[in-house]
């Protein structure tokens, strides 16, 4: 309801495509005037929002989901801020935390990615870093790369848990719980439609009955410091991997200093 409202008192309304919003628009009777503001949108229409702004409110809707994630709309927001303009949230739709709570998959947080590097160099680069952090990840896809989106996600972090949320919130919503591998392998048949969240578990614990006392311990942790992990780290790290005790796994750093 403060979203409608909004909507009819602003002087003027931002839309990602003003002949998608319209529909909206039209369906709740709203006849405030639109103007498109996109990614492709030249500096001259940001500086006629503005113009705006400078004498009255001016509202900014999405095509999907929330302005300014992985949205056009940060470039406007962040002019707005650097102008002196005041910026108010109006809470809406969100494709990040409409998936998140329904994967099952990031009780204690996450790591939000957006959309990954285009090129598969890059894309390959980027998951790599992230390997060893201890986050679930979430990330939005486009239909044409979710395929090589999986198989670079299978080629760097293995065949980890994955929730696949689709159209969420609209007519054709469907979410899968599966495995990264699964997941691959049915795209490989059926072809990608709508847009996709998808969020990647963390790697799933070892089944090895390791314990604190193995060499592999002090082995590994040498292997984490040695690519440049603080101890902290590294010893977070090396717990997750092999399913002991961060406390105890830390302790051990001091046999690597002996």
């Amino acid at each position: 309801m403060r979203a409608l409202r909004v909507l009819r008192e602003v002087s003027l309304i931002a839309a990602e495509d003003t002949r998608h919003s319209g529909r909206l628009l039209t369906h709740f009777d709203i006849k405030t005037p639109t103007i498109s503001f996109h990614e492709h949108s030249t500096r001259s229409r940001l500086a006629e929002i503005l113009d705006t702004l400078a004498t009255g409110d001016v509202a900014l809707i999405s095509d999907a989901g929330t302005p300014g994630i992985s949205d056009p709309g940060f470039a406007l927001v962040k002019a707005a801020l650097a102008a002196g303009i005041s910026v108010s949230p109006v809470p809406g739709p969100s494709a990040l935390t409409a998936a998140v709570p329904v994967s099952a998959l990031a009780p204690e947080g996450f790591l939000y990615l957006g959309f990954l590097p285009r090129r598969k160099q890059e894309r390959r680069a980027t998951l790599s870093v992230l390997r060893e952090l201890p986050y679930p990840l979430v990330l939005y896809e486009a239909p044409h790369r979710l395929i090589a989106c999986l198989d670079d996600i299978e080629a760097t972090l293995g065949d980890r848990p994955l929730a696949i949320a689709r159209e969420l919130t609209k007519l054709h919503e469907e979410i899968v719980h599966t495995t990264v591998t699964a997941a691959r392998e049915r795209y490989a048949t059926t072809a990608p439609r709508g847009e996709f969240v998808l969020v990647v578990g963390t790697e799933p614990p070892s089944d090895s009955t390791i314990t604190i006392d193995d060499p592999a311990v002090l082995e590994r942790l040498h292997e984490r410091l040695a690519a440049g992990d603080s101890p902290s780290a590294a010893a977070r790290t090396v717990a997750k991997e092999l399913g002991l005790p961060r406390s105890e796994v830390y302790a051990r750093l001091g046999e690597l200093k002996r």
